[in-house]
C-alpha cells in the first residue's frame, strides 16, 4: 500500500468512525444550533470584511493589505481559541493503528496532512476573499490580491499545527499552558512595550505587505515555519501516544485523606469524598480543577485591577463567566467520568441521586473562590455586594439546574487518566456546547433585562430571588433528573460500557 492509498483509507476510515460514533445519532438539534451558530459566524465574518473595506478604501495612510495584516496578531490568536472547541490532535485518533505493520511514522504524517486539508483551515476566508474582492483586486491587480491570500491562508495552516503542538503538551502537563502564553506575549510585545497599538500594527503590516507583493523572503520564512512544525508535531505526536500506550505506572499513596468531617452527611458525604479524592488521584479530572481555577484567578485579577471591562454589559458578561466556569469546565460532563464505573455505582437503589446532590453540594461550595476573589471589585467599587451575591445565587441555583441536566444526555465515558489515547474529551457532546453558550449568554440578557426595567437594585433582587428559589427547591429538580435519567439508564448505561 502506498502512502496516498494509505492516506484514502484513514481518511475514509475517519469518516466511518464520526458516523459510527455513540453521539453521531444524538445531540441532533444541538448539531442544528451549532450549524446555525457557524452561519453566523461567516456572516459576522462578512460583515467585518465590509467594514474593515470601507475602512481601507477611505484611508490615504495604509493601504489595504497593511491594514488587514496589521490585525494578524489578532486573528491568529481568536483562531488558536476557537480551535479548542472541535479539533482532534491526531494523537487521539491513533489508537486502533498502533498495531498494524505500518511504518513508524505512517499513521501520524497521514493525520497531520488531514489536518492540513481540513475545512475547518477555510472559515476565515469569509473575511478575507470579501475584503479582497472590495479592496484589493481593482486597485491593485489579481496578483497582489492571490499573494495577499496565499499568505494567509499560510498564516492559518501555521496556526493550526501550532494549535496541535500546545494542545499535545498540555494534555502531558498543565505548566506547559506557559509555553503559548510567552509565544503570544512576544507577539504582542510591541503593543505591552510602547503601550500603545501603531508599532506593533505597523510591523505586521509592512510584513503583509511584502507578503502581498510576492517577497520570496517572506514566504521561504513562512514555509519553513510551516515545515518546522509539522517535523516537530509528528515526532511529539507519535511519541506521546506510544509512552501512554506502553507505560506501566503504579500509584504510591503516602497518605490516605479519609476526610472525617464529611461522614456526618452520610452517603451524600461519602460521593463528596469521592469527588475529592477523584480531583485528587486522576490525572484529567486534576487538570480540569486545576486549569478552571487557574481561569477564575486569571478572570478576577483582571476584572478587578484593569479598566478593559468597565462597561456596564461587560460587566454584567465577565461576572457570570467567571462564576460560571466550574460548570462550564467540569459540572457539564457530568456522569462521563463516572462512566469508568458505572457498574458499581448502579448496584443500590438511589445511588445516582445521593452523587447529583453530592456534586451540586460541592460545586456550589466552590463558588466561595470566585466570590472571595472579585472582593477588590467591591473595594473599588466595580460591583456591589448585591450585585455578586445575586450572580452567585443565580450561578448556584438556575445555570446549576441547567448543567446538571446533561446527566440525562452524557452517555460517553472519559479516561480518568489517559489523554491522548482516550476517546473522551472536549468534543465530546455537540449539546455540552449548546448547553455551555446559553448557560453564558442567556443570564446575561435576563440580568440585562431586569436591571434596565426594574433598576439596578430592584433588578438584582430579582435575579437573587430567582437563584434562591432554585436553590431551595435543588431537591426536586435533581430527583427529576435522576427520573429522567433511569428511564434512559440501559441506554446511557450502554454507551458508557462500550465507550471505555
Amino acid at each position: 500500500m502506498t502512502r496516498f492509498e494509505l492516506f484514502k483509507t484513514l481518511r475514509r476510515h475517519m469518516k466511518l468512525s464520526e458516523r459510527r460514533s455513540l453521539v453521531w445519532k444524538q445531540n441532533k438539534a444541538a448539531k442544528i444550533f451549532l450549524m446555525i451558530g457557524a452561519g453566523f459566524t461567516i456572516l459576522y465574518l462578512m460583515f467585518f470584511a465590509v467594514i474593515m473595506a470601507l475602512a481601507a478604501n477611505n484611508s490615504t495612510s495604509v493601504s489595504a493589505c497593511e491594514l488587514m495584516y496589521g490585525f494578524t496578531p489578532f486573528i491568529l490568536l481568536i483562531d488558536f481559541l476557537f480551535r479548542f472547541i472541535m479539533q482532534q490532535t491526531p494523537s487521539q485518533m491513533l489508537k486502533p493503528y498502533s498495531l498494524l505493520p505500518l511504518r513508524k511514522y505512517d499513521v501520524v504524517d497521514c493525520f497531520l496532512a488531514n489536518s492540513l486539508m481540513s475545512s475547518g483551515n477555510l472559515i476565515w476566508f469569509a473575511m478575507f476573499i470579501p475584503y479582497a474582492i472590495m479592496s484589493i483586486v481593482f486597485a491593485e491587480g489579481i496578483f497582489v490580491t492571490l499573494a495577499f491570500l496565499l499568505g494567509f491562508y499560510l498564516l492559518i495552516l501555521i496556526n493550526s499545527q501550532w494549535y496541535m503542538l500546545v494542545r499535545t503538551l498540555v494534555n502531558q502537563h498543565i505548566v506547559w499552558w506557559l509555553l503559548p502564553l510567552a509565544v503570544y506575549l512576544l507577539l504582542f510585545s510591541l503593543w505591552i512595550i510602547h503601550l500603545r497599538i501603531d508599532p506593533m500594527m505597523d510591523m505586521y503590516a509592512c510584513f503583509g505587505e511584502k507578503l502581498s507583493h510576492g517577497n520570496v523572503l517572506c514566504f521561504a520564512l513562512l514555509l519553513s515555519l510551516l515545515a518546522m512544525l509539522i517535523a516537530i508535531n509528528r515526532r511529539v505526536q507519535h511519541h506521546f501516544t506510544w509512552k501512554e500506550l506502553t507505560q506501566q505506572k503504579t500509584t504510591k499513596l503516602k497518605h490516605v485523606s479519609r476526610l472525617p468531617f464529611l461522614d456526618r452527611f452520610g452517603e451524600t458525604g461519602e460521593y463528596v469524598k469521592l469527588e475529592v479524592k477523584s480531583i485528587m488521584r486522576n490525572k484529567n479530572m486534576r487538570n480540569s480543577f486545576i486549569f478552571a481555577n487557574g481561569i477564575v484567578l486569571l478572570l478576577s485579577i483582571i476584572i478587578s485591577f484593569t479598566d478593559i471591562y468597565d462597561s456596564p454589559f461587560m460587566n454584567t458578561f465577565w461576572s457570570v463567566y467567571n462564576f460560571a466556569i466550574y460548570g462550564a469546565m467540569i459540572l457539564v460532563k457530568v456522569m462521563c467520568n463516572e462512566g469508568n464505573y458505572i457498574d458499581c455505582l448502579i448496584v443500590r437503589k438511589e445511588n445516582l441521586i445521593s452523587l447529583l446532590r453530592a456534586k451540586y453540594y460541592f460545586y456550589s461550595i466552590l463558588l466561595i473562590v470566585p466570590f472571595m476573589l472579585m472582593i477588590p471589585t467591591l473595594i473599588m467599587g466595580k460591583y456591589t455586594l448585591l450585585q455578586l451575591v445575586a450572580v452567585m445565587a443565580f450561578t448556584m441555583g438556575v445555570e446549576y439546574c441547567v448543567f446538571l441536566q446533561m446527566a440525562v444526555y452524557n452517555k460517553q465515558t472519559i479516561p480518568l487518566n489517559t489523554k491522548f489515547i482516550g476517546k473522551g474529551g472536549m468534543e465530546n457532546s455537540s449539546m455540552q456546547i449548546v448547553i455551555e453558550l446559553l448557560v453564558f449568554f442567556v443570564p446575561i440578557v435576563f440580568i440585562m433585562l431586569a436591571t434596565s426595567l426594574l433598576g439596578d437594585t430592584a433588578g438584582m433582587v430579582l435575579v437573587l430571588v430567582t437563584g434562591l428559589v432554585f436553590i431551595a427547591t435543588h431537591r426536586l429538580w435533581i430527583r427529576n433528573i435522576y427520573q429522567r435519567l433511569m428511564k434512559r439508564r440501559y441506554e446511557n448505561f450502554e454507551g458508557f460500557r462500550s465507550s471505555r
